[in-house]
């Protein structure tokens, strides 16, 4: 029971830091380079759901 509430504090401090880093030193998204990743994403995205279907029903 310890190492799990041990575990859990550690992964809660670990996203706290990256919350106040991510807000303290982010810069703003380039409308181009967001661009380029969308035009990524939504196959990517289709590809991920079509083989999971596949893996679900073999």
């Amino acid at each position: 029971m310890n190492s799990t509430l041990l575990i859990l504090l550690f992964i809660f401090g670990a996203v706290a830091l990256m919350v106040v880093l991510g807000e303290r030193f982010a810069r703003p998204a380039d409308p181009q380079r967001m661009r380029q990743l969308r035009r990524w994403l939504i196959p990517l995205v289709g590809v991920m759901l079509l083989l999971s279907l596949v893996d679900f029903y073999t």
